[in-house]
């Protein structure tokens, strides 16, 4: 991991030991002997006809669950069922709900003042958080960080200050991506439904190449060379589309998340480097989902050796707090003219005050050691289930960010979208929350607490298995009209 932030072993989430210790779900029950099935009670009801009445079609969930409270892995709805959640806000969570010194951080910000803005009164909290960033990326060259709300506001900003300090107007981003629901981030999205339908016109001069997606390969090959098929279209697209020196900058996930956890071949990002580096053009990280911990590293980047010029990072950087940033080279940082960055919200105190706290927490809890331990114990038992049920066609991951995908037809790897919808479904009623991803809505990918505990895991798995033996045991009929 970049810099100051080590990792050694202390009581949170170091041995398994004191996690079950200190976790106030790790007692003695029994997995599945004791364990009783949520029911949706009145007041879930009642909730859920008022969501339906209030809030947009647009606005869709995955589970019509309505939490009271939160700790570590678990939640507990409104009428009191118990959920282990192996979601966490979509990679929020990585520290945990309600981790304790995040918590303290934001009280105590909040008894101190609340918001200034950074363009009026720059908050103490903004620029130790830029500080400490510009730390712990990676990259030992002087770096600057810009604070905004989401990691759409960063996508745009990292895409303007790329532009502002090449003088190019043209960005380089990949199929089945996703960087945001903004219109420019939308434009760098690489799946239409559901991100994109109707929201047109988009910005112009964006151009799209297929990623390294081994498994359902763009080109329609499985023999090893799809993964290297990306370049091949890379230097196309050169020719036909958009002159290198008119490309300010290349956006690239490390591992892409809305896509279906696809983790790329070893080669892919220090190839991708070398052709920014020949032709003068930024290579912009975004780990908005990836980082803080998810692989195994505070940024999947750096699993690669890579630098990248620009890093985007939002959703666990805060722990639930809406913050996001853009780090990078100071140089490249500094190139917008003054005015030409700030957001109202932006790097609100209370929101740095959990950053900080967040980098704190990774920094002396092992939780990069025990995203190694969480991914490789769930891989291992996914690869069973491969052998154990034809409906799972991948299984991919790095560190905690691991994935399944499903398929109808091993041999044509038709996607299973709607069992995939099902198995969503079928866990809930037996107590955990999953989500999907993927270009076909056929992934199921685990963002499981950092903290979750080695009882916890293997609750939620065993939910996955009864899950998975659920679904398969009924014929692609039933599905058909699923999504």
């Amino acid at each position: 991991m970049a810099d100051t932030v080590k990792t050694t072993r202390t009581t949170r989430a170091g041995s398994m030991r004191e996690a079950r210790e200190t976790s106030p779900t790790s007692d003695t029950r029994t997995r599945n002997t004791t364990r009783r099935a949520p029911q949706p009670g009145p007041q879930t009801k009642a909730l859920h006809a008022e969501r339906e009445r209030y809030l947009p079609r647009g606005l869709s969930t995955y589970h019509p669950v309505y939490p009271a409270t939160a700790s570590g892995a678990r939640v507990v709805d409104v009428d009191g069922n118990t959920y282990l959640d192996f979601a966490g806000g979509i990679g929020v969570m990585n520290v945990g709900h309600s981790h304790p010194a995040v918590v303290a951080a934001i009280h105590a910000q909040t008894d101190a003042y609340s918001h200034t803005c950074a363009q009026v009164l720059t908050p103490p909290p903004y620029i130790a958080l830029a500080k400490r960033l510009t730390e712990i990326t990676p990259g030992k060259f002087a770096k600057k960080a810009l604070l905004i709300n989401s990691g759409a506001e960063a996508i745009e900003n990292a895409i303007k200050i790329a532009r502002a300090f090449t003088k190019r107007p043209a960005v380089i981003t990949f199929e089945n991506s996703f960087h945001g629901r903004t219109n420019l981030a939308m434009g760098l999205t690489g799946k239409v439904r559901p991100y994109r339908q109707n929201f047109g016109p988009l910005a112009a001069d964006i151009h799209a190449i297929p990623y390294p997606y081994c498994y359902q390969c763009a080109f329609n090959r499985h023999d090893g060379a799809c993964c290297h098929s990306w370049e091949v279209a890379l230097e196309r697209a050169f020719l036909t589309r958009v002159a290198p020196e008119q490309v300010a900058a290349i956006l690239v996930e490390p591992v892409q998340g809305e896509g279906g956890f696809v983790v790329p071949p070893a080669e892919f990002l220090p190839s991708l480097r070398a052709i920014c580096d020949q032709h003068g053009i930024l290579l912009i990280a975004d780990e908005v989902q990836t980082g803080f911990g998810r692989t195994g590293k505070l940024f999947a980047v750096e699993h690669s050796g890579v630098i990248p010029d620009l890093i985007v990072m939002a959703k666990s950087l805060a722990a639930g707090l809406p913050l996001a940033a853009v780090v990078g080279r100071a140089d490249i940082m500094d190139a917008p003219l003054p005015g030409g960055l700030g957001s109202t919200y932006g790097g609100n105190p209370i929101a740095c005050a959990a950053a900080l706290a967040v980098i704190e927490v990774f920094a002396h809890s092992g939780l990069l050691e025990r995203a190694q331990t969480l991914g490789a114990a769930t891989l291992a038992r996914m690869r069973v289930w491969q052998k154990r049920f034809p409906l799972v066609g991948d299984v991919r991951g790095l560190g905690a960010m691991v994935a399944m995908e499903l398929v109808r037809d091993r041999a044509r790897r038709t996607p299973a979208s709607g069992e995939t919808a099902a198995l969503l479904a079928e866990a809930r009623t037996r107590g955990l929350i999953l989500i999907k991803a993927g270009l076909y809505d056929n992934v199921i990918r685990l963002l499981m607490p950092l903290v979750t505990t080695d009882e916890e895991l293997a609750e939620g798995l065993d939910i996955m298995e009864e899950s998975l033996a659920a679904v398969s045991a009924q014929p692609a009929s039933a599905f058909n009209g699923a999504h």
